[in-house]
């Protein structure tokens, strides 16, 4: 049973956290811990948060064997965008698009796969 954490409507584009969610895919959950924590992106932080919540549901769920969780699934999604309008020459406007992300991420014990 895979036990999933998910962050929704996070501040971020999710280009900026995709790769980051690639680096983490399919290791075990401390090993992706240490590599999120060295990596100087916000993204990096945030995706280090929802891994920690999917451990601790997890956990919480008395799952066995909490120290050999591997990731099995880590997307990062498209959310809404809030759009604003930016003036620009002759009377024109350009759409600016502060695009939002929903960060999933799943765990499983490695004797279950």
């Amino acid at each position: 049973m895979a036990y999933q954490a998910i962050h929704r409507f996070a501040r971020i584009s999710p280009r900026k956290v995709r790769p980051l969610a690639d680096m983490i895919r399919g290791k075990y959950a401390d090993e992706a811990l240490d590599i999120l924590k060295y990596q100087p992106q916000r993204g990096a932080r945030m995706l280090e948060k929802v891994l920690k919540s999917a451990l601790a549901n997890a956990e919480e769920q008395r799952a066995q064997g909490v120290q050999n969780m591997v990731v099995v699934d880590a997307r990062v999604d498209n959310g809404p965008m809030f759009k604003r309008i930016r003036p620009r020459a002759r009377g024109m406007a350009y759409l600016i698009r502060k695009r939002m992300s929903h960060i999933r991420v799943a765990v499983e014990d490695v004797d279950l796969l």
